[in-house]
């Protein structure tokens, strides 16, 4: 599925899930910008998935959280791409914590990124978008907005807050020709990586053990390469132009949504 000539702003794409689709996207020809506060480790994959693919890759800095710093990084990635057709925002941060001891510090940082970061790159993606009569924006969320996970009620109140401004916007932007879709991956990333690492063998042996139960196809977390990227190619193409307000989990078989 080809993507020659498409222009994407990517956020969050220094590494894991973001790295894995800057690659992607490159290899399948587009135009990629990415956004990251990691400024060596975005340059670097930028750098690597221009020499490796078919399209190019700049790095920008951003902070999605901040809305006067992405209407700054959008205006100069778009004036550097020629335009803008569709928009991947994938930062986000993920804390647990009790839930009755959330403190302010913890509240506005994981709300300033997961809920904030969303409205600021949706809503500067859709007034480009509309001004050309059509736009794809891709959100990502989680799984945890769905269910219940102990000490992960803050993670879930953003990814659900995600989840339903997802589907309102597709509805009310989607006259205007720009689409609006979530993905609830569930993929094996550095944060992920440090989650088990902080876990005791004990509590290792038991989460590996849940999600061999979980998870029907395989047992285990996906790899963002090779079973997310060809999602994020489709939803990213023309062959998804029928498609908005959806929520796609790409989770191996842990969660149904509707």
């Amino acid at each position: 599925m080809n993507l020659q000539g498409k222009k994407i702003i990517v956020t969050g794409g220094a590494q894991g899930i973001g790295e894995a689709v800057v690659r992607a996207y490159v290899v399948e020809g587009a135009a990629v910008a990415s956004l990251d506060m990691n400024d060596t480790l975005g340059r670097n994959v930028a750098a690597e998935a221009s020499r490796h693919g078919q399209g190019t890759a700049n790095y920008f800095h951003c902070d999605v959280s901040k809305r006067a710093e992405v209407e700054s990084a959008f205006a100069e990635a778009i004036d550097a791409m020629g335009g803008l057709d569709v928009m991947v925002n994938i930062a986000g941060v993920q804390r647990h914590a009790p839930p009755e001891d959330i403190g302010e510090d913890l509240h506005d940082f994981l709300f300033k990124t997961n809920v904030f970061g969303t409205m600021n790159t949706n809503g500067v993606a859709y007034k480009y978008m509309r001004k050309h009569g059509s736009g794809n924006i891709i959100n990502f969320e989680s799984e945890s907005g769905l269910t219940g996970e102990k000490n992960n009620a803050l993670y879930a109140a953003t990814k659900a807050a995600v989840h339903t401004w997802t589907r309102t916007v597709a509805r009310q932007w989607g006259p205007e020709g720009v689409r609006v879709n979530a993905v609830l991956p569930y993929m094996v990333t550095p944060m992920y990586v440090n989650f088990r690492n902080a876990l005791t063998p004990e509590d290792l042996a038991a989460h590996d053990a849940e999600t061999r139960l979980a998870i029907p196809l395989g047992g285990k977390f996906g790899d963002a390469t090779r079973d997310l990227a060809p999602v994020m190619v489709f939803l990213a193409s023309d062959a998804s132009r029928f498609i908005t307000g959806q929520l796609f989990p790409v989770d191996g078989g842990l969660v149904s949504v509707r």
